[in-house]
C-alpha cells in the first residue's frame, strides 16, 4: 500500500472541540454565575469566546504570543466584551476551563469506526497537534482514543507548531516514517494541509462544516467515513 503512516490532527478533526468547549463554557457560565456579572446571553458569550480564541490561536501559531498569553487572553478579552474587567475571574475561568474541557468525550461521527478500520488494514496511526501536552493526552484518555495512536506529537514536545516544517520532521524522527509513505489528515487549511505540503507529505482535508472554499489538497472529505474510500 502507498501509505504506511497516517498522521491525524485531533481538535476539530476527530475530537469535536466546538461542541466540547460549548458544554464546558455552559457549565462555567452556570457555576461562576456569569449572568450576575451581566452575561445573560450565553450564545453571544460563546460566539465572542470563539472569535477571540480563533484569533489568538492564529497569533500563537505564528509565534506572536506565548501559550500562557493565549490561555488568559481568550477569557480576559471575552469578559471585556461584556464590560467586565476582572483579572481574577479570567484566571479562574482559564483554570477551570482547562480542567474540565479534556474530560469531554464528544467525537465526530465515525471517529472510532474509521480508526478501527485503519488499524485493521495495518496502518500506523499517530497524532500531530498544536494543543497543550497534558490537555491533549487527557482528551485522548477520556474519549477512549489513547490506544489507537503509536505516537502523539505535540507542539510542546517538538518545540514547534504546525504548519512549520520542524514539527513534521520531529514526527518523522519519532515514528520512523518517511514522507512518501505518510499522509496528514486534518481540518485546518493552514496548519494541517499547508503544513503537510511544506513537509512533503500528502494531505486529506476534512471539511466537516462543508465550507465552500476550494482547497488544493490531495484529497477532501466531508465525513470521516469517507476516508474508507481513500485508505
Amino acid at each position: 500500500m502507498k501509505y504506511r503512516h497516517i498522521f491525524f490532527d485531533l481538535d476539530h478533526t476527530l475530537w469535536d472541540f466546538e461542541s466540547n468547549a460549548k458544554l464546558t463554557l455552559q457549565e462555567l457560565h452556570a457555576n461562576l454565575k456569569l449572568s450576575e456579572y451581566g452575561i445573560h446571553d450565553f450564545n453571544l458569550f460563546f460566539d465572542r469566546y470563539n472569535q477571540h480564541n480563533d484569533k489568538l490561536w492564529d497569533r500563537y501559531r505564528k509565534g506572536f504570543i506565548r501559550r500562557d498569553e493565549l490561555r488568559l487572553k481568550r477569557m480576559r478579552l471575552t469578559l471585556l466584551d461584556f464590560k467586565i474587567a476582572d483579572e481574577a475571574l479570567a484566571k479562574t475561568m482559564d483554570t477551570q476551563f482547562l480542567d474540565m474541557l479534556p474530560t469531554r468525550t464528544i467525537l465526530f461521527p465515525h471517529a472510532k469506526e474509521i480508526l478501527d478500520h485503519l488499524l485493521t488494514k495495518g496502518y500506523h496511526l499517530h497524532l500531530i497537534t498544536n494543543g497543550f501536552e497534558v490537555v491533549q493526552h487527557n482528551k485522548l484518555k477520556y474519549s477512549g482514543l489513547t490506544g489507537y495512536f503509536k505516537q502523539v506529537i505535540t507542539s510542546e514536545a517538538s518545540n514547534s507548531l504546525k504548519p512549520h516544517k520542524e514539527i513534521f520532521e520531529y514526527a518523522f524522527d519519532k515514528t520512523g516514517a518517511q514522507p512518501h509513505h505518510s499522509i496528514m489528515i486534518g481540518d485546518d487549511i493552514e496548519a494541517d494541509i499547508n503544513g503537510a505540503k511544506n513537509a512533503g507529505i500528502d494531505q486529506v482535508f476534512v471539511n466537516h462544516k462543508n465550507n465552500p472554499a476550494t482547497v488544493d489538497a490531495t484529497h477532501t472529505v466531508h465525513s470521516l467515513k469517507e476516508l474508507e474510500n481513500i485508505l
